[in-house]
């Protein structure tokens, strides 16, 4: 027998921080975009196009979520960039079999 307090702790099912959901989202699209629209020796401009749309999606969802953004959150946001923008540099240098 479940609690009874179990689902009413639970608010709508979506207690996951809007912070956590746009790092998620960042290191998906990022991942999708990498491996759609980079070759062995030339990235796509349409690739360029889906970051600068991912940068005005943060903007926006940072505007709007501003107060679950403190200090602590914003520093684990610049980290996790910081870490997309190595891993991006990191794999684009690695030698491709092309």
């Amino acid at each position: 027998m479940l609690p009874e307090g179990l689902y009413k702790r639970r608010r709508n099912h979506n207690n996951t921080p809007p912070t956590v959901l746009l790092i998620l989202t960042n290191c998906i699209v990022l991942a999708v975009l990498i491996q759609l629209f980079t070759g062995c020796n030339t990235i796509n401009n349409f690739f360029w196009v889906a970051i600068a749309g991912l940068a005005l999606y943060n903007v926006y969802n940072i505007r709007r979520n501003r107060e679950e953004f403190n200090k602590l959150n914003v520093i684990v946001y610049v980290v996790s960039i910081l870490i997309m923008i190595f891993l991006f540099y990191y794999f684009s240098n690695q030698p491709h079999n092309c």
